[in-house]
């Protein structure tokens, strides 16, 4: 867990809390106790009775869907245009996406750059036995 310094509730003191009302203890004192408002106090006890000590673990931000997600045939769609050299701003304008989405797509697919659509340029190597023996000289 990452704790910035200037953090109010660390796991454990969200416990402290916990403990303190739940010995009963006043929540607008507790709150003001450990400068947080009530309703944050009433959350973290609210969750520690529903899923206990667990409850007071810091949890992910994350969303848990993503409703708004370019479909897979048109993300194939974008790679597919792009391999074909067509700019993001064309792609978008033929499949009615954003720009930015296109980009998004492309930047995930690792085709962002037109550089990285050409492939890697294979120079032949040439040797000789002797300096001078490809060419002969009369």
């Amino acid at each position: 867990m990452d704790v910035h310094q200037n953090a109010r509730l660390t796991p454990r003191c969200r416990e402290l809390l916990v403990t303190r009302v739940l010995a009963g203890r006043c929540r607008r004192t507790v709150a003001r106790e450990l400068g947080v408002s009530e309703k944050t106090v009433q959350k973290w006890v609210g969750r520690f009775q529903r899923e206990g000590i667990t409850g007071l673990r810091d949890r992910s931000s994350r969303p848990r869907r993503s409703p708004a997600v370019t479909a897979e045939a048109l993300q194939l769609a974008v790679v597919a245009l792009r391999r074909q050299r067509f700019t993001l701003a064309s792609i978008a304008s033929q499949l009615l996406l954003s720009r930015s989405s296109v980009a998004r797509i492309c930047r995930r697919a690792g085709l962002s750059r037109l550089s990285q659509l050409d492939p890697v340029p294979h120079y032949p190597r040439y040797e000789r036995a002797q300096p001078g023996s490809c060419c002969t000289w009369t």
